[in-house]
């Protein structure tokens, strides 16, 4: 069989980053992926309709526009452009007002009213530094860090669960709705220590950077990526499920764009008894129930400002938001979800026939549910946007079995990887330094359960390559 420097099994962001990084190097390397398509959780499909463009599970890229490793490789070049909506996010109210976070802090901060000189306090410092900040956010534990004095401002309120933050910083119903709505990404419990964390990120994202969508769809970022790699020689190989690392070509390293779960199906009989019982005790998180509908027109929304957003947070105040997160972690199903909703087509009508939308939405369930929760989230967009059933065309529903059907990675249908709790945040996948490496030699792993974890940013695929290289000289 031909001998290749690297193998990377699994092109997910970041496979795909590993893989460049080897090639970059000069190393020949193998890309092997399993479905016929590369792309992981970055792809699009026509799911509904015809003639619309659906984003599968990733859909807007704030992660992506920060991570160091993406902004190196010039990917506009090689035919992606992003599409920034003229507000990041919108939170609608019952009251019939929204809450809208712009790219100006400033113009955020007003719209908070008497809470706006206490986000302009929380925000400014993180937004203004973020391009450094970033280097360590989204990397392993940086010892020492590269820009100690952000990091220590960060870390100073990351720490914090989302929900006393939310609740000690400011005092309106509507402020502290925006940030639980910021913090619940993290598919963790609002009480949690770290979920402030996550709602720092993203809000310094928000001014510093944007949440933009790729022109045309999340594949675009795929095929992007995947034309840097062929272009450094790299070969890829499609609809090759890898199920024993005999199966792969002589390397000299093998990375794993997989979770620990699947590592140890393929590897398991290699590894140390200690480290396989690590990788078996494992935590992945909540999984998603996702739904894609075509539309026969915009979503008729409330609050005529969530028309400026791509992104719009349903879930009302603070207070509902942390009890349906804290019930999905309880095993049960919320009657009103947390519900994180994209529309694309008002920024990027090339993904519908002309008058028409799209839109995606999905909410938090618990591990391998397979509960249908349409009503429930539709009863939430309705909520803020009546009429919208109307609008329907046709739907598409992925519960958690379907998105692991889709993608592996995906665990009971998470699709972060693994629970990014203070146990599993920097020791993820197991209590061993550096958390790329495994007890055998040549073998890495590169998968969103390495960190800095979840999102389209391939900062674990990167990470993983550099210290792989450094092993191979």
């Amino acid at each position: 069989m031909t001998r290749y420097d690297a193998v990377v099994v699994g092109s997910g962001p970041n496979g795909l980053a590993a893989a460049i990084t080897l090639a970059q190097a000069g190393c020949a390397t193998l890309l092997i992926e399993a479905a016929p398509t590369v792309g992981g959780g970055c792809r699009s499909a026509a799911l509904t309709l015809p003639g619309f463009v659906h984003d599968v599970c990733a859909a807007i890229q704030p992660l992506a526009v920060s991570s160091p490793f993406f902004r190196a490789l010039s990917l506009d070049e090689h035919g992606l452009r992003w599409i920034h909506p003229i507000a990041p996010l919108a939170h609608p109210l019952d009251d019939g007002r929204a809450v809208v976070v712009s790219r100006s802090l400033d113009e955020t901060a007003e719209g908070l009213g008497e809470d706006g000189p206490a986000y302009r306090r929380l925000m400014r410092p993180l937004a203004a530094q973020w391009a450094a900040l970033s280097e360590d956010v989204l990397g392993p534990l940086p010892l020492p860090p590269r820009h100690l004095l952000p990091l220590l401002r960060f870390g100073l309120r990351a720490v914090w669960p989302a929900r006393t933050l939310a609740e000690r910083c400011f005092r309106t119903p509507a402020a502290r709705a925006l940030f639980a709505g910021l913090a619940a990404h993290s598919a963790l419990p609002l009480e949690a220590p770290l979920t402030a964390a996550f709602g720092l990120v993203l809000g310094a994202c928000a001014h510093a950077v944007g949440w933009p969508m790729p022109e045309g769809g999340a594949g675009r970022i795929t095929d992007a990526l995947a034309e840097v790699f062929r272009r450094l020689g790299g070969e890829i190989v499609t609809g090759w499920e890898v199920r024993a690392l005999r199966e792969l070509p002589p390397a000299r390293a093998v990375l794993l764009d997989l979770t620990p779960w699947q590592v140890l199906r393929l590897a398991g009989d290699h590894l140390p008894a200690g480290y396989r019982r690590q990788l078996a005790a494992y935590r992945y998180g909540p999984g998603a129930f996702k739904l894609d509908y075509a539309l026969d027109g915009p979503i008729p929304w409330r609050a005529p400002e969530c028309a400026q957003a791509a992104t719009v947070h349903l879930g009302g105040t603070l207070e509902e938001i942390a009890a349906g997160e804290r019930e999905v972690w309880q095993g049960r199903h919320p009657a009103r979800p947390f519900v994180l909703l994209v529309q694309h087509t008002p920024f990027d009508p090339s993904r519908a026939p002309a008058g028409r939308h799209t839109c995606w939405a999905y909410c938090h369930v618990p591990n391998g549910s397979t509960v249908d929760m349409t009503a429930q989230v539709e009863a939430q967009i309705e909520r803020f946007a009546p009429g919208f059933r109307e609008r329907i065309l046709a739907r598409h529903v992925m519960h958690t079995a379907a998105l692991e059907r889709y993608n592996p990675n995906y665990i009971g249908g998470d699709f972060n990887g693994g629970v990014q709790d203070w146990r599993q945040l920097y020791t993820r996948p197991a209590l061993y330094w550096p958390p790329y490496a495994t007890p055998l030699p040549g073998l890495y792993l590169c998968s969103s359960s390495t960190p800095p974890g979840g999102g389209v940013h391939g900062m674990c695929g990167y990470h993983a390559a550099r210290l792989a290289l450094r092993r191979m000289k």
